[in-house]
């Protein structure tokens, strides 16, 4: 009786368990979102690390910068120092001179100022005398400089109211070895005249034409076989160091000479007396003894006792006291003719000068 009258509700089961259910989701997830809350892990950013390490780079190099900077100002404190030491010192030493100076000034004022005009007077006469030797010199009618522009000690006694200069132009002024001479003298002219041997020697006469007095006479002969003026139709003749273009073409046609045949001073030295006043100073340019007298010989060779029997006769037929002044352009295996130019030069009273390569 009792259980048919009780009732049975499904709706209120299901409500329960429905609520239970959605109680006990809400709790698991809150336990969940809870969980992963306190387990997240700081992942470090990358990119910052690399600007942090930037910088600490940066902070390291600043430190090594500010190192040296202080080192470089201890080394420049140093010489700051030192310099003002040396300037102090220096200073010193000016002071201490000055107060020397002053010393001296009053004690020997009078004597000094004497002393200094002496000294002037001294210097204004040299001057003249510079100025008056240079107003005699030939520089003024012709200009000369040595290689280098230098100045040279020769010992030629120059001057003189009438000069000759005579030039060897024989095949042997072509070169100083007897193979070179052989084979320059069957070149062409253009080549011989070239030949640094021959070209020695012409700036020789250029150098002697610039030293000689403008108020004097000269002659430029040239000689192998047989002597010739330089300036055609000209033998036996003065002819002025004042006329520039006279001497401008003597030295010219020099330099067109080639050398050829052989050497005779029995020829030359008999053509000075051509000359209606004898000359004042000879300048004999040369490279050794004759190879023939006033004949041709007629045999090719000749020996080292004929060249020397034939300079000697040769210098026998020289005017008595004319100095001759030898410059000798050496040749290979003419051993006796530096003693032999020398002597002539000692006894006729003149000078030897064997230059160098580089003369003048």
């Amino acid at each position: 009786m009792s259980r048919k009258n009780r009732r049975f509700s499904t709706f209120n089961l299901s409500f329960l368990d429905i609520m239970s259910c959605g109680f006990g989701a809400v709790a698991l997830i809150f336990l969940m979102i809870k969980h992963g809350a306190d387990n997240q892990v700081d992942r470090p950013s990358l990119e910052l690390m690399a600007e942090a390490n930037l910088l600490n780079e940066e902070v390291l190099d600043g430190d090594k910068q500010l190192v040296d900077i202080q080192n470089t100002l201890s080394d420049l404190d140093q010489r700051l120092a030192e310099a003002q030491g040396l300037a102090r010192r220096i200073n010193d030493n000016v002071l201490a001179l000055r107060n020397r100076v002053t010393t001296l000034s009053q004690d020997n004022t009078d004597q000094q100022i004497k002393e200094l005009e002496k000294q002037l007077n001294d210097a204004r006469v040299e001057r003249e005398r510079l100025a008056q030797q240079e107003r005699e010199r030939g520089s003024d009618a012709r200009r000369f400089m040595g290689q280098g522009q230098r100045q040279y000690l020769t010992g030629l006694k120059l001057g003189g109211a009438r000069i000759l200069i005579l030039v060897d132009a024989s095949a042997s002024m072509l070169d100083e070895t007897i193979v070179n001479v052989i084979r320059r003298r069957n070149m062409s002219a253009t080549a011989r005249q070239s030949a640094p041997k021959w070209l020695r020697a012409v700036n020789t006469v250029q150098w002697l034409v610039a030293q000689l007095p403008t108020q004097s006479r000269y002659q430029i002969y040239t000689f192998n076989t047989k002597p010739t003026s330089v300036i055609p139709d000209s033998e036996g003749i003065w002819l002025s160091i004042s006329d520039r273009n006279q001497l401008e073409n003597a030295v010219q046609n020099l330099s067109l000479i080639s050398p050829e045949k052989g050497t005779s001073l029995a020829n030359v030295f008999t053509s000075i007396y051509q000359f209606e006043e004898r000359p004042d100073n000879i300048y004999l340019i040369t490279d050794g003894l004759p190879t023939q007298g006033e004949q041709t010989p007629n045999k090719n060779t000749v020996s080292g006792k004929e060249r020397l029997k034939l300079f000697r006769d040769a210098a026998e037929t020289l005017p008595m006291g004319v100095p001759v002044n030898i410059i000798l352009l050496p040749m290979e295996g003419d051993w006796m003719a530096a003693a032999e130019y020398w002597k002539l030069g000692q006894i006729t009273g003149g000078s030897f000068l064997s230059p160098s390569k580089d003369w003048p």
